[in-house]
């Protein structure tokens, strides 16, 4: 479909959705077409736009220009100039912003009831909640309105409505994607996110979004030494039955599934009590860091009472029981809450947790919002507070209520969550990191071959089959392992093997490692291009050319 047909596609659906209650503000549909024209002429002069084609939309604590930002509370409204870097690169790769959607007021709560705007409705039963903060934007995706949305996750925003609207929710390492252009709830452990359909929609718009900016001192890099694919023979830690008491018990067979799924996709599970982790969540609302809530808009609050949603209200003038004294001790016990949670994980590749314990109705948030709510975070909150990633599958439905699995793991695993949660799901997870080194190996490193974990063990990344130009030979190197040694001449064939994708720091360490009179060279592929391989500048060793590759050597 070509952008202009995608965008009137849209308002279509919007129209017809009768969910009035998703949006703040709606773009007008003959600017989004205008964009879309002009998207549709750069792909076809020939620029390179990945995200062409799709639509999405954007919380409204997010800057879009053009469009009011409120933040959820009408008072509060302003007029940005400029797009929110993530917004902006987005456009840049040809996606199309349909507009704002609604949230819980201030970025504050996972329910989705808490904004003037009206309660957003879970997309399969309009009696039950959406959850938030970033309803509208799970909404969005969830009644195929748009491709995908942004939303934000202080506490799990980005996650719990992926959860109860049937959709996959991707919360990057904290500072991978800049929140320049966002409004601030909790700056330190404010995060930017992507709601989807599927693992490989969310993966392409976060791969776009991620990277510094100088407009967000607090944005990271990838760092050098990433690993780039979950490891053949994953291990996940998962809770202990005392840890489940939240969960409702319809749900509960739900999650009883999905472990037996990513048991069968072949990770091993090991049952851990994970009650220190659900202990540090409670510093997000209950201790001195809900400070951070009132600096990023309590005076706000203050000034215009009338316009601020009770509960979030109650939560932020709550700060004011606390003192500096109090922050700086809460600081230093999520300090120690971070060491205990590496320790209590080490030796596990991920975290798996029910997403939330339950899906509410709307009548029964109204009922008590405030308890509610933090049931709401219980396998949540403590994410960002320890600098973890995130993703969050859909695991099924108990009648209308929705259910989700997070898959979390240490900061900058990204593409180790993305994995193990495409396992589940029976599916392949595209690259999210953006930089990465290609590696032909022809022998011993090759998958099911002795030495190939050598690259899983440095998080290397499987990339498909490839064949050298007819331009080398192939000796045997008498060694334990056997491995081959590849060489260019004039008189050489083509030779089969696998590229994989390694950090820089990852390659560097398998460099080092390399025996004589092995090395890395360049190795000219069939197609004409030349990648980094295997090679060597003289012969050594029987020549088994013939043999036509290494495993037919092998073999026999």
């Amino acid at each position: 479909m070509n952008t202009t047909a995608r965008v009137a596609a849209a308002y279509a659906r919007i129209a017809g959705a009768g969910r009035p209650e998703i949006w703040i503000s709606l773009r007008d549909e003959a600017d989004a077409l205008a964009e879309a024209a002009r998207v549709q002429a750069r792909l076809d002069a020939g620029e390179d736009l990945p995200l062409a084609g799709t639509v999405f939309a954007a919380k409204d604590n997010i800057d879009v220009a053009g469009l009011p930002t409120t933040a959820g509370c009408p008072s509060f409204a302003y007029e940005p100039d400029r797009d929110a870097t993530a917004v902006a690169r987005l456009r840049a790769a040809g996606a199309i912003c349909l507009g704002k959607t609604n949230l819980d007021q201030f970025a504050t709560g996972l329910v989705g009831t808490r904004s003037p705007y009206g309660a957003v409705r879970a997309a399969a039963d309009p009696e039950r909640i959406s959850g938030g903060s970033s309803s509208g934007s799970a909404v969005a995706v969830a009644l195929g309105i748009a491709d995908f949305a942004l939303g934000t996750d202080t506490a799990g925003s980005g996650r719990v409505p992926a959860a109860l609207n049937g959709i996959v929710g991707v919360k990057a390492s904290l500072g991978l994607v800049p929140v320049d252009g966002v409004v601030p709830a909790c700056p330190s452990y404010d995060c930017l996110t992507v709601f989807a359909p599927d693992l490989a929609a969310a993966t392409a718009a976060m791969r776009i979004m991620t990277g510094p900016s100088d407009r967000d001192p607090a944005s990271r890099a990838w760092p050098a030494d990433l690993p780039l694919a979950a490891p053949p023979a994953a291990r996940a830690a998962v809770p202990v039955n005392a840890n489940l008491a939240r969960l409702d018990p319809e749900l509960r067979p739900l999650w009883d599934a999905a472990l037996d799924r990513f048991a069968a996709a072949g990770v091993e599970l090991a049952p851990v009590d994970v009650q220190p982790l659900l202990d540090a969540a409670l510093l997000l609302y209950e201790g001195a860091l809900v400070a951070e809530r009132y600096a990023a808009f309590g005076a706000h609050i203050d000034a215009w009472p009338a316009d601020a949603d009770p509960t979030v209200a109650e939560i932020v003038k709550g700060a004011g029981k606390f003192t500096a004294a109090d922050l700086v001790t809460d600081q230093q016990r999520l300090r120690a809450a971070r060491t205990r949670a590496a320790g209590l994980l080490s030796g596990f590749d991920a975290l798996l947790l029910p997403t939330a314990p339950l899906h509410p109705s709307i009548g029964e948030v109204q009922a008590d919002p405030i308890a509610v709510n933090a049931a709401m975070g219980t396998y949540t909150n403590f994410v960002n507070l320890l600098d973890m990633a995130a993703v969050a599958i859909p695991a099924g439905t108990a009648g209308t209520k929705g259910f989700g699995v997070s898959v979390i793991t240490p900061a900058f695993h990204d593409q180790v969550a993305l994995d193990l949660a495409a396992r589940a799901q029976d599916v392949t997870a595209p690259l999210l990191a953006p930089a990465a080194t290609a590696l032909v190996v022809f022998g011993a490193h090759l998958t099911g071959m002795p030495l190939n974990h050598q690259l899983t063990d440095l998080g290397a990344r499987f990339d498909g089959e490839v064949a050298t130009a007819p331009a080398y030979r192939m000796h045997e190197l008498d060694t334990a392992p056997p491995k081959p040694l590849v060489v260019r001449t004039e008189h050489g064939a083509s030779l089969p093997g696998e590229r994989w994708l390694l950090s820089p720091a990852a390659l560097g360490a398998f460099l080092t490692a390399l025996p004589a009179p092995m090395t890395l060279g360049g190795v000219e592929l069939d197609d004409g291009t030349w990648t980094t391989g295997f090679v060597a500048s003289e012969p050594a060793g029987a020549d088994i050319t013939h043999k036509g590759g290494w495993r037919a050597h092998r073999a026999g």
